[in-house]
């Protein structure tokens, strides 16, 4: 029976960092991955170009039942340090809005990168490799695979979460969690597109792919201001993706297509200027003109601008600005870009991401309740969390 130090299972972001750090230390180390190919969730990321941190990155853009417990990993690995890896492979890359930095190429050169770093540290690769069991006693662990049982003295669970399962995606992590008695914060599809009931749909139908480049759209305290999109099942765009991590079945969730702009002024400006035009050719100088036109129907609002009251117009600005919506649900894991939920890190040291109650069992990357905004956190997340458990595994 083979013997090796650490077994990393997943080659996702942060598994093939964890497997790249525990080489530095000289430890042993087997990557298992049940895919036929290494970080797949990497390489569709950013449009292909791979979204991989923020400069912005930091424990207030994280959700976690234990909003603390990310501290420790995002400060000792921060994104500087992992931009300072980018640049020593000499990838290079770009800024975009928020903080993003994406590659230049393509994504593949983040994966490229990854594989670098565990194989010239001695970390073995193993691809299209299911795990069918794990097995723990005073001497370590047994990890059952198909080509035999691997024996090792730490297990690095960096299998994800349940977002995107045509990529493989599965709850083997929670499984393992369950199994040596660590807790579970219930999971949820996050960063993911917000779903209208029928009635809703119908009404909407005609506006499925027209965007609003700055909504603004706030789910209880939480508000997030970016592009928003109208789609065929109900509304995505990065602002509605943002939003999805905090909204729950059932809560009102507020739009705001045109933040910022005195709506009511520009009518009245317009009904002035010209009171013969529709309002929505008014509205169409503000908003795109099939959402423009959809408003008014929706408001029942027809005629010449110049027949409508200030409390009309008033009532525009509100269907505009104040946009009340119960979204149906989500489009659910299928689309979801991350699992917000996982593993509870009251179970877990903060530092290392070793379970408490099982020495030499880690869990690293989305499978941990720490869930990162849209923009590059949640690969900062991997690339912290990794390096963390890295340093001790």
């Amino acid at each position: 029976m083979q013997q090796v130090d650490v077994i990393v299972i997943g080659a996702g972001a942060a598994g093939m960092m964890c497997a790249a750090e525990a080489g530095k230390r000289g430890r042993s180390v087997v990557v298992i991955e049940h895919a036929r190919a290494p970080g797949e969730k990497i390489r569709i990321s950013g449009g292909g170009r791979c979204n991989f941190t923020n400069l912005n990155a930091g424990p207030a853009n994280y959700i976690s039942e234990n909003p603390r417990f990310c501290i420790s990993a995002l400060r000792r690995f921060t994104q500087h340090d992992f931009i300072t890896l980018v640049d020593r492979h000499g990838i290079a890359w770009h800024e975009k809005t928020l903080g993003q930095l994406f590659c230049d190429g393509s994504s593949q050169q983040i994966i490229d990168l990854l594989v670098k770093e565990m194989t010239r540290r001695g970390a073995e690769l193993r691809l299209a490799t299911p795990v069918s069991g794990i097995d723990r006693d005073a001497d370590g662990f047994t990890v059952a695979l198909p080509g035999g049982a691997v024996r090792c003295s730490s297990v690095v669970v960096a299998s994800g979460g349940l977002s995107i399962p045509k990529m493989g995606a599965t709850g083997l992590a929670y499984d393992i969690a369950r199994q040596f008695g660590i807790g579970i914060v219930p999971t949820r599809p996050a960063l993911v597109p917000l779903t209208f009931d029928h009635a809703m749909l119908e009404r909407l139908k005609p506006l499925a792919g027209v965007a609003v480049d700055a909504a603004s759209v706030r789910c209880g305290k939480t508000r997030f201001d970016e592009a928003l999109l109208f789609t065929h099942r109900g509304l995505s765009g990065p602002a509605i993706l943002q939003i999805s991590s905090y909204w729950k079945p059932g809560e009102e969730v507020a739009v705001s297509l045109l933040p910022g702009t005195d709506v009511f002024g520009e009518l009245r400006a317009a009904r002035a200027a010209n009171g013969r035009q529709a309002p929505h050719t008014a509205l169409a100088a503000l908003l795109p003109k099939r959402l423009a036109q959809a408003i008014t129907d929706r408001e029942g609002i027809a005629g010449n601008i110049a027949d409508l009251s200030d409390k009309r117009l008033r009532q525009i600005e509100g269907a505009i600005n104040d946009w009340r919506i119960v979204p149906a649900g989500t489009e659910g894991y299928r689309t979801a870009e991350v699992t917000a939920g996982g593993i509870d890190t009251n179970g877990l040291d903060s530092r290392t991401m070793q379970a408490r109650t099982v020495p030499g069992l880690f869990f690293i990357g989305e499978a941990v309740d720490v869930t990162g905004w849209l923009g590059g956190f949640n690969f900062q997340w991997a690339w912290s969390s990794g390096w963390s458990a890295g340093q001790a595994a």
